[in-house]
């Protein structure tokens, strides 16, 4: 892979600003800056996307013939790096990033065919339906079933911790069609419609103040086996998958960046001749440069047209290590000022205030929101235990 710079690119990076310059609105900006989820809501983000999709940009990652743009290693790395320095809003990843790679390698036709020109165009919202109160990292307990009823499934169970669900128009889940054999080989992989008779979403407000989070409940909701990714009781193929992309199948080094590039001026404003603060800012300076070059390396195995791979575990795992300490100098930081709290959701409608008071507002429910970084997408202990089978060829 040759990540030096030339001609053609530079007039990319030129192409691509130039979009951005009138693509991302102040308001856009605003709204990501003062989310101390770890997802904009999809009202910030939904005009960007549409604009993307009207450039032909929405999904960069995928194949060409799924709609991708057949951009270079070096060209996804200019534009994830150039949207997260301009602030843009990020779009629908559990769709884009981590359904629609499960569709085109395990879905039929007439699936890939419906569903992707719909996520592309940010038509469909997609929310993740894999945990439940009983399974979480052992997520092979899942207890929520499917029972066959001519054509139709009838699902009974409930997920929990599922991000923006309240915002979404469907799911994709994990449920059991058979408690026969090992565990993991009685799964099957759904698309659900959540407007479904017999679905109902209540929300979990996080630590931080902020509602990203909801369980769901399934009463005997019918669900057309046309829905059903893969076969019968052969889900868990999809699912392992499908977490590859969730761990490391995007770039996170520009938006990690972008945290970190605050937190530089945050420094500079509270706490510039503290000696203490300047060695740990350095060391995650150097944290980053190192994993930026892990991230570039995956984006080239799947630009080749491969999968991430077990280093996903290692990405998932460094990439939630580098924001918590982030967030953790931030506070060490502005001192007494992580004391200041505002209650009320979203901070962009709830705030009206000088823009350095309100990044001072965003420290502490962001500090309490990027705890769960080690636990959700698989916990530390489940990378590590990845990683280690790995290496020692388990």
């Amino acid at each position: 892979m040759d990540l030096n710079i030339s001609p053609e690119d530079i007039a990319f990076r030129d192409e691509v600003r130039k979009f951005l310059d009138s693509a991302v609105t102040d308001d856009m900006r605003r709204g990501v800056e003062l989310t101390t989820a770890f997802i904009n809501d999809p009202e910030i983000s939904i005009d960007f996307h549409k604009a993307l999709h009207k450039k032909g940009w929405s999904v960069p990652a995928w194949p060409k013939e799924y709609g991708g743009t057949g951009w270079s290693a070096v060209q996804r790395y200019i534009f994830d790096t150039e949207c997260a320095r301009y602030g843009a809003p990020m779009f629908n990843g559990a769709g884009r990033a981590m359904l629609a790679p499960v569709l085109m390698k395990f879905g039929r036709p007439d699936q890939q065919e419906f569903y992707l020109p719909r996520i592309a165009a940010g038509e469909d919202h997609w929310a993740q339906g894999y945990s439940e109160p009983g399974a979480g990292s052992d997520l092979a307990s899942l207890k929520t079933k499917a029972e066959s009823d001519g054509d139709d499934y009838i699902v009974n169970g409930q997920k929990i911790w599922t991000t923006h669900a309240h915002k979404s128009n469907r799911i994709f889940a994990l449920v059991r069609t058979s408690s026969e054999g090992k565990r993991q080989e009685g799964i099957t992989f759904l698309l659900i419609d959540l407007d479904s008779p017999g679905i109902t979403i209540r929300p979990i407000v996080g630590n931080g103040g902020d509602h990203e989070f909801n369980e769901v409940f399934f009463d005997n909701v019918r669900v057309p086996k046309s829905n059903r990714v893969g076969e019968e009781n052969k889900g868990w193929d999809c699912a392992k998958y499908l977490l590859e992309f969730e761990r490391g199948g995007s770039l996170q080094a520009g938006r990690v960046r972008a945290q970190f590039t605050r937190l530089v001026k945050l420094i500079k404003a509270h706490s510039p001749d503290d000696p203490d603060i300047a060695v740990r800012m350095a060391e995650l300076g150097t944290d980053l440069d190192a994993m930026e070059m892990i991230d570039i390396s995956i984006l080239s195995a799947v630009q080749s047209g491969g999968n991430p791979g077990p280093i996903s575990s290692l990405v998932k795992l460094r990439w939630s290590q580098v924001r918590q300490q982030i967030a953790e100098l931030a506070m060490d930081t502005i001192g007494e000022e992580a004391l200041k709290w505002v209650g009320e959701r979203p901070l962009y409608e709830t705030l009206q205030l000088p823009p350095d008071e309100e990044e001072l507002l965003t420290q502490t429910p962001r500090y309490l929101n990027y705890r769960a970084y080690t636990i959700f997408g698989g916990s530390t202990e489940i990378q590590t235990t990845i990683l280690s089978k790995s290496m020692l060829g388990l």
